[in-house]
Order: structure tokens, then C-alpha cells, then sequence
């Protein structure tokens, strides 16, 4: 597996002036037979999507992934977005990044958790561009969300006060493997803080949309999820999974698995199903 990295700079469609936002690519070390775009999670970075990336290297796939404007080593601040099309931008970027470096190889789209829901709302506007979609644990509803009236107040919050903190991830949620939960909660690129009003009426109103326009998505996608999931609900799952108009769509909930499933004591049989997916849409 061969590794490059650096930046990516960009003018958003919202944020202010240009921002850099750190990218990596993994490449099989022979010629690849398709590309993958990782989108990772809310509050955490790219590199800890390492594994995922050896084990698609490993088949053949070349993996491009970034870290979201705010997360990890890329500008912003974290556990804040002006406007969740931000996430979409660099989203972008790294597409026209991967379409000049890898004309001719078809296209897959991996997210997982808010970057389930960032790739879903990615596809509402550029599915033409990939032949498949993963979505892991994604972000469509959270059993710890606020009621309706608590995210009515955010939202009035948000407006008045964007910055202000308000919720905090459970840490616990992230995986039933008390090492990997031990390496997130040290690591200095992971945001430990609380996520601010803006970032949260933001991912709320990201989170209604793209429901309600899952029917405009129409290309072959699988959802996979943890039954045991505490951070990001397996029934938002099965309602997209309803919703969506793809007549190739699969639905797997694994029992008992929390949030990271691609870092679960499972998560062999779980890259393993994702690879194995993905090939048979090569």
C-alpha cells in the first residue's frame, strides 16, 4: 500500500475566505480497479480510517479521504460549521481531485456517520458521479437527539449564539473493544470538547432533508449498521433504506455492534462484507 498527503484549498460556499483541508490517499501497490471516497465521522479524522484504507488497498481499491473543515489537521474550529455545506464542499474538492487522478476507474462512495449523512446529501446532487454508495451508521436520526422543542431552542440559540457549546459525544457509544475507545478518547485529533449550537440545528436540519429527499437516490447502496448503536439510530437506517428509490439496496444490521463498526471485534467480518459489496458493483 502506497501512501501520499497534503492539503486541499478551497473557498466554501458559506465559510469565509479559503480553507486548507488535510487529504490522504491510499494506493494498491498495483493498478487499482476502482477508487474509493471515504468521508469519515463528526468530531474525528481521516487517519483513523487507516485499517479500512489496507484493507480496500488490499483488493484493489485506491482510497482518497480528507479531514472535514474543523476536524483534525484541517482548518475551522472545532465542533463548529457556519453551514453544513461546508462538509459537502471539501466533499467536492476531493471528487474533482479523484475524477482528474483516476479518469477512467469507476467510483464508490463510503461514509460513516455524519459522513454517512454528509455522503447522502453528497448524492442528492452528484450520484451520477459513482457506481455504488456504503453508508455505516449513518447520521439520518440519533437516539440521543433533543426532543423537537429542545431542537426548536438550539436553533434559536444557534442563530443568537453560534458558538455556544451544548452536547457532548458518549465516548463509550464508539465500540464494545475498550482499546479503541482508550486510543479515541487520547487522541489529540479527535474533538473531546462539546459541539456548538450552530453545528448541532446545522446536522439536525442536514439530518430532515436528506430524509426527505431520499427517494431522489437511485443508485445501488447498502446501509450497514450496529444493532446496539447508542450514537446514531439503526431506525434512521431502515427508514432511508425504505425511502431510497434504488431498485439495488441492501440493509444489514449486525447484532449487538455499536457505533464503529469498522473497529468492532467484528470488524474483519465487516470490511470483508463492504469489499465483498463493493466488488460484485465493480
Amino acid at each position: 500500500m502506497r501512501h501520499t498527503d497534503g492539503y486541499l484549498e478551497l473557498r466554501h460556499s458559506i465559510a469565509r475566505g479559503t480553507s486548507r483541508l488535510f487529504r490522504q490517499t491510499w494506493l494498491p501497490d498495483t493498478d487499482a480497479r476502482a477508487a474509493v471516497l471515504l468521508v469519515h465521522g463528526l468530531g474525528e479524522h481521516s487517519s483513523r480510517y487507516e485499517h479500512v484504507a489496507e484493507h480496500l488497498t488490499g483488493r484493489g481499491f485506491a482510497v482518497y479521504t480528507l479531514d472535514h473543515y474543523g476536524h483534525g489537521k484541517s482548518d475551522g474550529r472545532m465542533g463548529y460549521v457556519e453551514r453544513f455545506s461546508v462538509y459537502l464542499d471539501g466533499v467536492s474538492a476531493l471528487l474533482g481531485r479523484m475524477q482528474t487522478e483516476q479518469p477512467q476507474l469507476p467510483l464508490f462512495l463510503v461514509g460513516h456517520s455524519m459522513g454517512g449523512l454528509i455522503a447522502a446529501g453528497f448524492l442528492l446532487e452528484h450520484q451520477a458521479a459513482f457506481q455504488a454508495c456504503v453508508l455505516s451508521g449513518p447520521a439520518i436520526k440519533s437516539e440521543q437527539a433533543p426532543p423537537a422543542v429542545v431542537i426548536a431552542l438550539i436553533r434559536l440559540i444557534s442563530a443568537l449564539a453560534p458558538t455556544v457549546p451544548l452536547i457532548q459525544l458518549d465516548a463509550t457509544g464508539v465500540s464494545r473493544d475498550q482499546n479503541v475507545v482508550d486510543e479515541y478518547v487520547n487522541d489529540p485529533l479527535v474533538h473531546h470538547g462539546k459541539l456548538s449550537a450552530r453545528l448541532i440545528s446545522e446536522m439536525a436540519g442536514a439530518m430532515k432533508t436528506t430524509l426527505a429527499s431520499a427517494s431522489e437516490i437511485k443508485l445501488p447502496i447498502i446501509f450497514m449498521h450496529g444493532e446496539a448503536d447508542i450514537l446514531t439510530a439503526p431506525s434512521g437506517s431502515e427508514e432511508m433504506f425504505k425511502k431510497v428509490s434504488s431498485p439495488d439496496k441492501t440493509l444489514k444490521i449486525y447484532p449487538g455492534l455499536f457505533h464503529e463498526i469498522f473497529n468492532e471485534p467484528e470488524k474483519e467480518t465487516v470490511l470483508a462484507d463492504m469489499s465483498s459489496w463493493l466488488e460484485a458493483h465493480l
